[in-house]
């Protein structure tokens, strides 16, 4: 059965206002069924979930609910979910766990595809410790990330992989199974950053072969929430301790503070958004993820496709990279234009976007904030036609 768009549409209250949203990047607008779970959570009697009360069970369940969510999501066990409230500040606390260890001489490999989350972390980290920092680079013709570098780069003295499964600026995804092989071959954690496939991906971390994977719900259009997760749970008991209490165990040790039950409530509801917008489709949460997935995939491909032909058929609008393999986000320059402007010029068409000064990351090293930085935009589940045509439209008032 074909995606159903006027269908999943329908489950998005923000697309009443006729705006075309294709600021995905940014974070998906929030359905329904997510802010009902937040507003319900927020209102039912709460407590801490150590106690003996209703209450308390219910928070109880919440929590569990949440992990054994993100897991399905992921392919993951639901004991190595460490949740918390965005990326950076996960991915921060762990890099400041595997750290401790660290000695000079030793090194960490990032990539310039990536977004600072799974890079600034680790590179301040190593420069506390003494150690090095490496580089894996880009294709500057068409934004991909050679996998074969990783053959080089990576060496005895590597304590960690960081590298994107997607990139949330160009979309390109490079080929983490690869780098996972080759990465295996030394002693070094691979921790991958998945913020930007998740929306669009079917994730499996043991296909990946990462050690941990990140996510971030806002990207799929859940609350303000993030996770960790975990191949091997039984990790977590061997890092140090980042929690509060001295007898956490397992996630709980890289969990500060307390949880924000009615968000955790609406990150399930999030997952389980994801999981039931192609309704022909039966079986337990995970299946019906990846059926969504797979529905998802073959639509924004098409619509991508679309939207990358008319682009490029406008003078004057040079699109970023050409990838292979990639997820619905792009971005373009406009000659003569900054891409601040140029955003304005959308804005008063009712499209959303946004403009990127083009200084650091990808664009950094293209050289994009010399002439006058970059917009981005991406397509989201609720996407249409209409939406893309309108952005065509609008920029074809440029030329």
């Amino acid at each position: 059965m074909a995606f159903d768009i006027a269908r999943v549409r329908g489950l998005f209250p923000a697309l009443g206002d006729g705006w075309a949203y294709l600021d995905a990047p940014a974070g998906m607008q929030v359905p329904e069924t997510v802010a009902a779970a937040v507003s319900t959570a927020l209102r039912a009697p709460g407590s801490g979930p150590m106690g003996i009360y209703p209450t308390s069970q219910r928070a109880s369940t919440i929590l569990r609910e949440a992990r054994e969510a993100i897991a399905d999501l992921v392919g993951a066990k639901p004991e190595g979910i460490v949740l918390g409230s965005n990326p950076a500040e996960l991915v921060q606390r762990l890099a400041n766990a595997i750290g401790e260890s660290w000695v000079l001489g030793d090194e960490v490999l990032v990539s310039r595809l990536d977004d600072p989350t799974n890079i600034e972390p680790w590179r301040r980290t190593a420069q506390r410790a003494g150690a090095g920092v490496r580089w894996a680079e880009i294709d500057i013709e068409n934004c991909e990330l050679p996998a074969w570098q990783y053959e080089r780069l990576i060496s005895p003295s590597t304590k960690v992989v960081a590298v994107t499964a997607a990139s949330p600026v160009v979309g390109t995804s490079p080929d983490i199974p690869w780098i996972a092989e080759l990465t295996k071959r030394s002693s070094a954690m691979l921790v991958v950053d998945a913020c930007a496939a998740a929306p669009f991906t079917p994730l499996d971390i043991g296909e990946l072969g990462a050690d941990v994977l990140i996510v971030s719900a806002g990207a799929w259009g859940g609350p303000p929430l993030a996770a960790l997760a975990f191949a091997d749970p039984g990790m977590l008991d061997r890092l140090p301790s980042a929690a509060l209490l001295p007898d956490a165990s397992g996630a709980a040790r890289l969990e500060v503070g307390a949880y924000p039950y009615s968000l955790l409530a609406g990150l399930t509801a999030s997952i389980d958004h994801l999981a039931g917008m192609d309704d022909a489709h039966r079986g337990g949460r995970r299946e019906r993820i990846g059926a969504t997935m797979r529905a998802v995939r073959t639509y924004h491909e098409n619509l991508l496709a679309t939207l990358l032909i008319e682009l490029r058929a406008l003078p004057g609008i040079h699109v970023i990279g050409n990838a292979t393999d990639r997820v619905p986000v792009l971005a373009f320059t406009v000659d003569g234009m900054k891409a601040e402007d140029a955003v304005a010029h959308l804005a008063r068409h009712g499209v959303y976007a946004f403009a990127d000064p083009g200084t650091t990351g990808v664009f950094g090293a293209l050289g994009v904030g010399e002439v006058g930085g970059a917009v981005r935009l991406g397509l989201a589940h609720y996407t249409s036609a209409g939406d893309v045509y309108r952005l065509v439209s609008a920029l074809a008032e440029l030329g």
